[in-house]
């Protein structure tokens, strides 16, 4: 038995040495044989994989030249069939005044003349809150305002984020404030920007900022989001006549 036990013993250490040895290379710049490669290779770059080596062979024509690209301007990605969501995703058809190219770094982009910021007054929400979609809305809207708003405009909205009480930020507002902005105004502020408050667009879709809307709209009014039995809103809001 303590013969045979030798014998396991020394077939185990003989295979580790093996696999051991095994995985180094005279290569400096290889990291030798990758028992586990997804612990070292991350999904998240293969976006930006070098095109000019493809299976060894080297291409200097292609090569660390950029391949995740930018898309054309003005394509719209593919929402689907719902006709509702597709309308829900087109391009946001307010645009940025001129200003904001020094104020906010939109250069290159469509900007107008306008102060389309006052005219989106009269822009409602078409992402429609009803009593069946309520609950989720505002488990989704509290989902995107603490990773993207919390920390300047703080858990109730009162505008004592982290960011602010370190003394970071300064000036941002308390929602209960500003209970007057309509929908189309807090849309436009956040796809935009406003004050020291950067662009999101690029951050978060168009569905996404208009739940986040709807969430920003109850801390403006705690009644918002509440149903009666019929199914009504406590709140009501006016009928969306934009087209958005």
């Amino acid at each position: 038995m303590n013969k045979k036990f030798k014998i396991f013993v020394g077939f185990v250490m003989a295979s580790a040495s093996v696999l051991i040895l095994g995985a180094c290379t005279a290569n400096a710049d290889s990291p030798g044989l990758e028992y586990m490669p997804d612990m070292y290779r991350s999904p998240a770059i293969e976006p930006y994989v070098d095109h000019g080596e493809i299976r060894g062979r080297i291409n200097e024509d292609v090569k660390l030249k950029q391949s995740a690209l930018t898309p054309p301007a003005g394509t719209i990605p593919f929402y689907g069939k719902d006709s509702e969501a597709v309308m829900l995703m087109l391009p946001y058809f307010r645009k940025a005044n001129v200003a904001f190219r020094q104020t906010h770094g939109l250069y290159g982009a469509d900007l107008s003349p306008k102060d389309e910021y006052a005219e989106a007054v009269n822009d409602m929400n078409p992402y429609k809150l009803t009593a069946e979609n309520s609950e989720l809305m505002f488990k989704k809207g509290k989902e995107l305002y603490t990773a993207m708003c919390q920390h300047c405009h703080g858990e109730k909205g009162d505008g004592n984020g982290p960011m602010v009480v370190s003394g970071a930020y300064s000036g941002v507002p308390n929602y209960k404030d500003r209970s007057a902005l309509s929908d189309g105004q807090i849309f436009y502020s956040i796809y935009y920007g406003k004050g020291a408050m950067g662009s999101h667009a690029s951050l978060l879709n168009k569905k996404e900022i208009w739940t986040l809307v709807h969430y920003v709209k109850k801390f403006q009014n705690a009644d918002y989001g509440k149903f009666d039995a019929s199914g009504n809103m406590a709140v009501v809001a006016a009928a969306d006549t934009t087209g958005n």
